[in-house]
């Protein structure tokens, strides 16, 4: 399996390129906006688009998901707590002065407890709300990624429309029990591992910290 992490749009998104060259088969993961980018460094892995997973949908992880639908008509997997974001990507963009098209219908529910595949590869899809309702993290492997819940040395901000501290915080609780040695790769920034945001991220810190203490 290889990575690569592909910075797209002006709000700088990281999506996530997963291919498996075993089965022939590639993921993107958030793919925000610049599409015929995105599908260059698919074909340039030698591997076939299999599929779109998405964290959330807010309209900097979805902005590319119509171009490459396009000329892939591949499945797309999304939470369906996040159907208000997905439906309306395009005018939530507008307001940011971001052009998009919305992206098509979605062909997936993901739900909590999920597994998604990658030829031999499975990833546990746990449901992180608190950033968007419809958040989600794709887990396996050693890897995380985490979308716009964990970044290195910070967060997904929680004050924008459907956003929910609390179920941050508890995110965030769930998020630190993963082992030390996750490598976490984010929506925004870059790479890290959940040893290193527990050393010097005061939000994981502090979600981990037993009450009281």
């Amino acid at each position: 399996m290889t990575l690569q992490q592909l910075t797209v749009g002006p709000l700088q998104e990281n999506c996530w390129l997963i291919a498996d060259p075993v089965s022939g088969k590639a993921v993107l993961v958030d793919p925000g906006d610049e599409a015929d980018h995105l599908l260059a460094a698919v074909d340039a892995s030698g591997c076939t688009l299999d599929a779109i997973w998405l964290t959330h949908a807010h309209f900097d992880h979805v902005g590319g998901v119509a171009g490459i639908i396009a000329q892939r008509p591949v499945p797309i997997w999304v939470h369906p707590a996040d159907a208000f974001f997905y439906a309306n990507a395009a005018s939530n963009a507008a307001r940011w002065g971001v052009v998009i098209d919305d992206p098509p219908p979605a062909d997936h529910d993901l739900a909590e407890g999920d597994r998604v595949r990658l030829g031999d590869y499975q990833f546990d899809v746990w449901h992180l709300p608190g950033h968007a309702p419809g958040h989600v993290a794709f887990i396996g492997h050693g890897l995380c990624f985490s979308g716009d819940v964990l970044f290195a040395g910070s967060i997904g901000r929680t004050d924008l429309p459907l956003c929910d501290p609390t179920a941050m915080h508890q995110s965030l609780m769930r998020m630190a029990t993963l082992g030390v040695e996750t490598r976490v790769f984010p929506g925004h920034g870059v790479a890290t591992t959940v040893g290193r945001e527990l050393a010097s991220n005061p939000f994981l810190r502090g979600a981990a910290r037993p009450l009281g203490a």
